[in-house]
């Protein structure tokens, strides 16, 4: 009996009704590859915005379109039920091509596993494609596992680099970092839901892809030269809020070049003065040990006066060739000490310097531990409020808008840097730029570090920086440099 072209497709849809496994598969294509397919081409040309939509697609109906025409290959000629599939079977094949009379019943059926092979590759390619780039976007990052990512995805998009996918620092260029990424990305999901991550998350994080494959490919420090003017404003606590400014000469030097050698700050980073240091502690605070080989080949090791007893009863001892990171540790991700972040606030004007003790009364409030930000909102305007039209009623009669406007600010300035819910309060994250946080620079810069001949790192101010001014209202010096005086 002849074999025409609308045997084929009934003796496909035959197989897939006696085997339980290739039907359920059938049952899941049938559903998933309309809206699969219509989804994936409308992200594609006009983006959906929303991650978990996207993350549904991607994440869930992806896969789930996959397993289904696993499913159908291997119900087909694995699990056939009671029923062959002689269409679909090796020895069909064999018999057929051995008459020479068959060759057409041959070309259809190669003719239809070439258009579905087609289509499902082109289905492939496309979710392949589209979900590559959606879990390489900041939103995935960012947004889709809410309650752990929510702090470094606000910290992120408040700092300098927000314009800077996450990716290009976390993963970079690469297939072994992409695999790296993806394999420690699983943990993470794994452990978000299960509830198992911590609060907060631990820094730093210690399978980071080096700085030079990723900080360096845009800053270099071996081109950085000079001295760089900084000025740092500060509100005082006062009636007036009095504006202050610490002016500082920073020597940022160089890594070294064709032009120049090491020198200044980021003479830490030079190739030829590597250095290695021994931390004691997982947060790499606890250094015992500084090592720096020199440009002639010589080796110098600088130990505290108690490393031996540091190094014994450490708790994540260590090894590590010092880079951009160790003292950059927080480039992307910064959370403000309360002084500082209610300062950011009066210097874009979100907070009005012309409320009195505004700074002292946001100082107050704030430094509160709070359960949850909507406590903190409610209690800073609750706080606000009643300090202002209790004490200055015609400020709060005449001008709320002001007040309202503070209040705001100061809210700003709290959610922006605590998630108490993830248990970052302030300054439960320090940065290591300087010594602000009585660390950073002083883990090795203390005088105690000290060689074998007697060298020792110093703690000297001047070699780092030059104080032109401190806590200065209107300084001198800034008004010479702007010709005024």
């Amino acid at each position: 009996m002849a074999t025409t072209l609308s045997d084929i497709p009934k003796a496909f849809l035959r197989g897939i009704a006696h085997s339980r496994v290739a039907l359920l598969g059938a049952m899941a294509v049938t559903i998933i590859f309309p809206f699969l397919v219509g989804a994936v081409l409308y992200d594609l040309i006009f983006h959906i915005p929303n991650p978990y939509f996207a993350g549904f697609i991607y994440m869930i109906l992806g896969p789930a379109f996959i397993g289904g025409l696993v499913l159908i290959f291997f119900g087909l000629f694995f699990a056939r039920g009671k029923e062959d599939v002689s269409l679909f079977t090796l020895a069909y094949f064999r018999d057929k091509l051995a008459d020479e009379s068959s060759y057409d019943k041959i070309r259809k059926l190669v003719f239809l596993g070439v258009f579905l092979t087609c289509i499902n590759l082109f289905v492939f390619a496309v979710l392949g494609y589209s979900g590559y780039h959606y879990m390489e976007s900041n939103a995935f990052c960012g947004e889709v596992c809410h309650v752990p990512m929510t702090p470094e995805y606000t910290a992120y998009q408040n700092s300098a680099h927000s314009r800077v996918n996450c990716v290009e620092c976390h993963i970079g260029s690469g297939a072994s970092w992409f695999v790296k990424s993806k394999i420690s990305g699983a943990r993470q999901l794994y452990a978000v839901v299960a509830d198992t991550f911590s609060r907060p998350i631990e820094t730093p994080v210690h399978g980071l892809r080096p700085a030079r494959d990723t900080c360096e490919q845009c800053h270099r420090p071996e081109k950085f030269h000079g001295d760089k003017l900084v000025i740092k404003d500060k509100y005082l606590e006062d009636e007036k809020n009095t504006h202050v400014q610490t002016v500082l000469l920073l020597k940022i030097g160089s890594a070294g070049d064709r032009a120049a050698g090491s020198h200044g700050i980021h003479w830490h980073v030079a190739p030829e003065n590597e250095i290695v240091y021994t931390a004691a502690d997982w947060e790499r605070n606890i250094i015992p040990e500084v090592s720096q080989k020199t440009a002639n080949g010589k080796k110098i090791i600088y130990r505290s006066s108690e490393a031996d007893e540091q190094i014994a009863a450490a708790t994540n001892l260590q090894e590590r060739v010092m880079d951009c990171i160790d003292c950059h540790n927080r480039p992307s991700h910064i959370y403000l000490p309360a002084a500082p972040a209610i300062d950011s606030k009066f210097l874009t004007n979100d907070i009005p310097t012309d409320l009195p003790y505004i700074k002292q009364q946001a100082m107050k409030i704030v430094s509160v531990e709070y359960k949850t930000q909507d406590e903190a909102r409610t209690a800073i305007a609750t706080s606000l409020t009643s300090f202002y039209k209790n004490n200055y009623a015609d400020i709060y009669a005449n001008n709320r808008p002001m007040v309202e406007k503070a209040i705001a600010g100061v809210q700003a300035a709290y959610v922006e840097n605590v998630f108490p819910e993830m248990g970052i309060q302030w300054d439960t994250y320090s940065s290591n730029i300087g010594h602000s946080n009585e660390l950073g620079c002083f883990r090795c810069h203390n005088d105690e570090h000290e060689s074998a001949s007697g060298e020792v790192i110093s703690m000297d101010c001047d070699t780092c920086h030059t104080i032109l001014a401190e806590e200065e209202e209107d300084p001198e010096v800034l008004k010479m440099l702007m010709g005024e005086m």
